[in-house]
């Protein structure tokens, strides 16, 4: 079988195969971290704890955790507040000249940038790691918390540790980036969002079956359902736009003939430029009213938190879904340069028929990203939102839903199709087939 044989050029790779077993080594340490139980809590008495996460704002959180905010474990947090950080610098990037200055500095910007970062995600973290703790303290019974230390360096101690749980799973994260295969922070999401599938599938699959909402017939359909989602995921994120150039063929002296030219090629524009960034970012912005109407007691401010409590409810899939669509504009604008892209072909002799090298090149590549942005967009929150839909129409069980698209099933394709790609490189480098590709294995170059 091909796959059979793809695995087997994996493992003849020695520097991937070094790779992918950094990457499950440092995966799996940060699950077994995920079990890990803060000192001075029985971990016998979290099932108040575990209910109060079953859906909801917090039950997503719990699924982004793979279960560590229901287990009151060392990474409660997991790296969401490290994504809460990169979103605020990216934001602050348009506005704060010092960040724009960073950003054209290239690879010793990149990581000024990256140190901010961290520093950012320390302070949010010493922000929510004591909300987090007074919710322990709201939601489980006395007994669950050790007579032996004082509620103070009970507080204290367990700030620390949270926050140095998120610190160490950003550094697993960093590290699977540098050292494995695939983007590290986005696999630690992944994995997390993975743990929750079975147990949410069984779920759905009993209650079915017992006769409460349907039958097997329900289960069925909602399989089908469900591969359509994924397939029509990886068709957004795989999608693209093909944008013919011309290039000039070069004389001896290093100009150009005039009248002829080389072979055509093409620039390809994803539909889909930004990826899943824009439900991340969608999703961190959507637990702030949560937590600014939470501070007041008002009948408005508790009907907000109401509102975007309910994430399967109508306002919050609005803003949701709007929320994605501008993000996808603003990541596809920070991501995408049209402006070096325009440059370089003209530097290299190349042009777009009809169009002239330089500006107009530029501005042409901007009308064509926007053109193909707001489909690919509208799409992005289609898809993000239709677990809502799968709730309100099918029926399906709140757990099980999640994954109808939504942000678990967008990053979970688009995770795995990144890393495919990565493991595909190695691979047509090597001159064996790759995983996306089909045909005859040819012989690796010594």
């Amino acid at each position: 079988m091909k796959f059979i044989d793809t695995i087997k050029n994996i493992w003849k790779i020695e520097e991937l195969k070094n790779r992918i077993l950094v990457t499950l080594g440092l995966l799996l340490v940060y699950r077994l971290g995920a079990q890990v139980v803060l000192p001075g809590i029985d971990a016998s008495k979290l099932a108040s704890l575990g209910s109060q996460t079953q859906d909801g704002l917090l039950g997503l959180l719990n699924a982004f955790t793979g279960g560590a905010f229901a287990n009151a474990s060392v990474f409660a947090l997991g790296i969401m507040p490290y994504i809460s950080a990169s979103i605020v610098v990216q934001l602050m990037g348009i506005a704060i000249p010092y960040l724009q200055k960073l950003q054209k500095e290239g690879e010793s910007g990149r990581k000024k940038i990256n140190q901010i970062t961290r520093w950012l995600t320390i302070a949010i973290t010493l922000i929510q790691g004591p909300g987090y703790i007074y919710n322990l303290f709201a939601t489980l019974p006395a007994s669950a918390f050790s007579t032996e230390i004082s509620q103070t360096v009970f507080v204290v101690s367990s700030v620390i540790i949270i926050s140095t749980g998120c610190v160490f799973a950003m550094w697993l994260g960093e590290k699977i980036t540098d050292k494995g295969i695939g983007n590290g922070i986005s696999l630690l999401i992944m994995v997390g969002i993975i743990a929750t599938l079975p147990q949410s599938f069984v779920q759905n699959f009993s209650s079915r079956v017992s006769g409460e909402g349907g039958d097997m017939i329900m289960v069925l359909i909602e399989l089908v359902i469900w591969f359509v989602i994924i397939l029509a995921s990886v068709l957004l994120v795989m999608a693209v736009r093909q944008i013919p150039v011309q290039y000039a063929r070069r004389t001896a002296g290093g100009g150009y003939e005039k009248n002829v030219f080389g072979s055509r090629q093409y620039i390809p524009l994803k539909l889909n430029a930004s990826g899943v960034m824009p439900i991340i970012f969608a999703q961190a912005i959507m637990f702030v009213p949560v937590a600014v109407a939470g501070l007041s007691d008002s009948e408005t401010s508790q009907g907000v938190v109401a509102a975007f409590s309910d994430i399967f409810g109508f306002w919050y899939n609005l803003v949701f879904a709007l929320l994605i669509i501008i993000f996808t504009y603003f990541y596809t604008a920070i991501t995408v340069p049209t402006n070096k892209m325009a440059d370089d072909l003209k530097r290299s002799g190349g042009f777009i028929p009809g169009i002239r090298p330089g500006s107009e090149t530029s501005e042409y590549l901007d009308k064509i990203m926007s053109q193909i942005t707001l489909p690919g967009s509208i799409f992005l929150a289609l898809i993000a939102i239709f677990p809502a839909i799968a709730v309100k129409l099918l029926n399906v069980q709140q757990g099980w839903a999640l994954f109808f698209g939504g942000t678990s099933l967008l990053i979970m394709v688009g995770v795995a199709i990144d890393t495919m790609q990565q493991v595909n490189s190695y691979l047509l480098n090597r001159h064996y087939d790759g995983l996306m590709k089909t045909g005859k294995n040819r012989k690796a170059v010594a």
